[in-house]
């Protein structure tokens, strides 16, 4: 028997392979799935059954890609209902794997078509259960996703579906089951994922909030509600996209890895109204780049920000990378569904440059300058452009919050003419935002190096650790 986690740092994602006796089975796979055939190859298995635990927010799912390269048949539970060929089985089904087998467990509350695997060994012995969005480690999936598909499921009316599905469903099951989710912490389809990415069922029910045996339903509602932002716009988008079917990843790559001349590349700017996304790292970004480009970087948490600050997944992009990047460029953006790129800038910001054309460059600074600045000047304007919960439990004194993922709103009640000296938690998100706003007329930003960390461990500056009316927003 192998079971093997394929996580996914950037998108927080958890894929499973599990094989025996030369069988395999594939549970919620990535948009790139050559590297699930190849793994099967070199096991001398083959895939039997590709395994959906429910349709995916966050991610586009390489179900359709994998079934269709391997003809292998895709499997949901209940009440799913894609527009496409499937398997749909029935709660308590169970599915042969060599000698595995793998039981359907129908539970709805993250989505009403929500379904865990149970896996059983040889001796019908329960030793895994792949929960999807179901149950997290610490956490639960969040029941607030599907009404944004189906108007008339409340995340009340959810969060009840699920309370019943794990009272009955998954707490009844031994306490030395692994647990193996969809998702781990930085996540965005739950509220308090740990960083741990497996755990026993057993620790689970003596650690996880939502699993409390004392918990009544009414309690659980308003636990698993309360505190819920609002998700990024792109989730119901990839929804229908997993339901409704996508081009393979194959056409999109091959669209994404045309290479543009600096000329071609402008050209292509201007004609298009493509979106310039220029991923390198930020401080590399504010030396030099294309005028216009915004930078979201290639390091960090790149495709949920492109969902979340890019809010057509129609629209066209361009990319400007470091050479050799472009294909995992264009790859991580096909996961949420950004399957729109036009090309890439041949050569990167050195043949832009080379071929004369002018660069752009945002100014940015340490915190040691920072302080003396305000040493002199007490009454600057540090914008802090983390969540509302970070700043809140620590920022700056006088530091104003203006959330990223709220960057349109920010304009608005940004002064144009003024200098704002920006900051996140490390410098990735500081340097979004500085570039957004400087492809939309905003001159005067200063990007502060390293963040919020590197302005407290200065010991520079007063830092406040409770909540004051701080925030623009």
């Amino acid at each position: 028997m192998k079971i093997e986690q394929i996580y996914t740092g950037c998108l927080a994602q958890g894929a499973y392979y599990i094989e025996s006796e030369g069988e395999a089975v594939i549970i919620d796979p990535l948009r790139e799935v050559q590297p699930y055939i190849q793994k099967a190859e070199r096991n001398g298995a083959k895939i039997k059954y590709v395994l959906e635990t429910h349709f995916h927010a966050d991610f586009v799912s390489g179900h359709l890609d994998l079934s269709k390269k391997t003809g292998t048949p895709i499997v949901y539970g209940p009440n799913a209902k894609p527009d496409f060929d499937f398997y749909s089985a029935k709660d308590g089904e169970e599915l042969k794997v060599g000698k595995l087998t793998i039981q359907v467990l129908h539970t709805p509350g993250h989505t009403m078509e929500s379904t865990c695997y149970l896996l059983k060994d040889a001796q019908q012995k329960p030793v895994g259960l792949f929960s999807g969005d179901t149950l997290f480690i610490g956490d639960v999936g969040r029941p607030d996703l599907a009404q944004k598909v189906k108007a008339d499921l409340t995340q009340e009316v959810l969060a009840s579906n699920l309370f019943d599905s794990l009272r009955n469903k998954i707490m009844t099951l031994p306490d030395d089951v692994i647990v193996y989710p969809a998702h781990g912490a930085g996540s965005a389809c739950g509220k308090n994922m740990s960083k741990e990415t497996t755990d026993t069922l057993g620790n689970q029910k003596k650690t996880n909030y939502a699993l409390r045996a004392d918990m009544t339903k009414e309690e659980f509602i308003k636990e698993v509600t309360d505190g819920l932002v609002a998700p990024p716009a792109y989730f119901p988008l990839n929804v229908m996209l997993n339901i409704q079917g996508y081009e393979s990843i194959d056409t999109v790559l091959e669209r994404g890895l045309k290479a543009l001349s600096p000329k071609a590349f402008e050209a292509a700017a201007t004609e298009t109204g493509a979106v310039v996304l220029d991923v390198r790292h930020a401080q590399v970004f504010a030396q030099g780049f294309v005028p216009n480009a915004i930078n979201i970087g290639i390091d960090g948490q790149f495709a949920p920000w492109v969902g979340a600050l890019i809010p057509d997944i129609r629209q066209e992009i361009l990319i400007i990378a470091e050479p050799g990047t472009e294909e995992e460029v264009v790859t991580r953006l096909s996961r949420v569904g950004y399957d729109h790129v036009i090309g890439y800038l041949e050569g990167g910001v050195e043949a832009w440059k080379n071929a004369g054309f002018e660069l752009d460059s945002i100014k940015s600074i340490d915190a040691a300058e920072l302080a003396a600045i305000q040493q002199q000047q007490p009454d600057i304007r540090i914008l802090d452009v983390r969540k509302k919960s970070e700043h809140f439990s620590e920022h700056v004194i006088n530091a104003e919050n203006a959330p990223l993922d709220t960057v349109n709103d920010a304009m608005s009640a940004l002064d144009k003419e003024a200098t704002y000296y920006v900051h996140c938690a490390g410098g990735y998100r500081s340097m979004i935002f500085t570039s957004i706003l400087r492809s939309r007329g905003f001159s005067n930003l200063v990007d502060v190096k390293g963040g919020f960390k590197a302005i407290k461990e200065s010991g520079l500056f007063s830092v406040s650790d409770y909540v004051c009316p701080s925030t623009m927003l």
